[in-house]
């Protein structure tokens, strides 16, 4: 498996476009871009987004606005926008979330890189 993320990784670097990762059983589980590479258990499993967006609604964090499209791989701006820590109910993850331009996302908060958009 670790070869086969060194040549995503490799992939991404010459061609820079967005690509799915694919687990040893053929199934997707992730998106790569920018060498980055986020499977369902770095980021929001698909069972759990329906309650982990309920969950982001509750809260109430505050909306931000950016000019650019919210898409994994783009570098959010360094300041003017929070991020929150995503409770391990959802998931077990170092990153966290933020709402930007209608959209929940899990951001490398490093990096400020987007790594999934939660559908």
């Amino acid at each position: 498996m670790r070869i086969r993320v060194f040549a995503v990784a490799a992939f991404i670097g010459v061609f820079g476009a967005p690509i799915a990762a694919q687990a040893q059983n053929g199934v997707t589980t992730g998106a790569a871009r920018a060498n980055t590479v986020v499977t369902e258990s770095d980021g929001i499993g698909a069972d759990r987004r329906p309650a982990f967006q309920e969950y982001v609604i509750r809260q109430q964090v505050p909306k931000f606005t950016v000019p650019d499209r919210i898409a994994v791989g783009n570098v959010l701006p360094d300041a003017g926008i929070t991020y929150y820590d995503v409770p391990q109910t959802y998931a077990s993850t170092t990153y966290r979330y933020t709402v930007v331009n209608g959209q929940t996302v899990l951001v490398d908060p490093s990096t400020r890189r987007i790594v999934q958009v939660v559908d």
